[in-house]
Order: structure tokens, then C-alpha cells, then sequence
């Protein structure tokens, strides 16, 4: 029998540890990660139905309870929803706003109902009715 050389026992640990490599980043491709999904999903077809003039209790039953209430401002409810599937897709985030004046449907704004921009691009405008109200207070 002939010794090994050096060398090929380096190059047979070398190629060991490649294959190695290469198995446990194939392997890594195959993690299972679970769908994220939050806030209110509201159907198309029910934000079609949304109306001004409807009621608290209307709006309530077309589209359910908003998750998170405003503290701050009474007269304005806001419906988040938040999908993120899997590692590679981007998630999928929508936002409608309804306004309300004595518990009846003012305005809404649904053209964040698609994907809502950064939390810092958002421009929010002051709802100068309240402010009104609360300076004569």
C-alpha cells in the first residue's frame, strides 16, 4: 500500500466540506414559514356597499369592529390589514378610513385599500372640524 499524500486527503476534506456547504444551503431554501396575517380583512365587494349616511351599527355589520380603536379622535374609525406569505412575497397591506359625524358615515377614504404607503410617507391632514371643536371648548 502507498501512504496518502497530503494532499489528497486536504483536497478530499476540501471537497467534503463543499458538498457540506452546498447541502446546507439547499436545505435552508426549505424552512417553513407560516402566512402572517393581521388587522381586518374587508372584502371588496363589501367596501363597494359602504355608503355615506350609513349608521355606526351599519357599518359595524358590513364590516366589522375596527381591531384597534382611536383614543383620540371618536368620530374616526380605521380598518388595518396586514398579509405577509411566506419568506418571498411582499406583504400585502390595505387601509380604510371611515369618518363619522353624529354616528352617521361623513366620508370614508378608501384609495389606501390597495397597498398603503410607509408609515413615513403618510400624510396625514388634520381634521380642522375637531379642532374647531376643540378650541371652543
Amino acid at each position: 500500500m502507498r501512504p496518502r499524500s497530503t494532499e489528497t486527503s486536504l483536497l478530499r476534506v476540501l471537497s467534503t466540506a463543499c458538498a457540506a456547504g452546498a447541502v446546507a444551503l439547499l436545505l435552508q431554501g426549505c424552512v417553513y414559514r407560516m402566512n402572517i396575517q393581521q388587522g381586518n380583512f374587508l372584502e371588496p365587494r363589501a367596501v363597494t356597499q359602504l355608503q355615506v349616511g350609513m349608521t355606526r351599527s351599519q357599518v359595524r355589520y358590513l364590516l366589522g369592529t375596527p381591531m384597534v380603536p382611536d383614543a383620540f379622535d371618536k368620530d374616526r374609525w380605521d380598518y388595518l390589514y396586514y398579509l405577509k406569505k411566506g419568506r418571498i412575497h411582499a406583504p400585502d397591506q390595505r387601509h380604510l378610513i371611515v369618518y363619522f359625524q353624529d354616528d352617521k358615515v361623513t366620508k370614508f377614504d378608501n384609495s389606501a385599500v390597495g397597498a398603503m404607503p410607509p408609515v413615513e410617507h403618510r400624510e396625514i391632514e388634520p381634521d380642522t372640524n375637531n379642532a374647531k371643536a376643540n378650541s371652543a371648548t
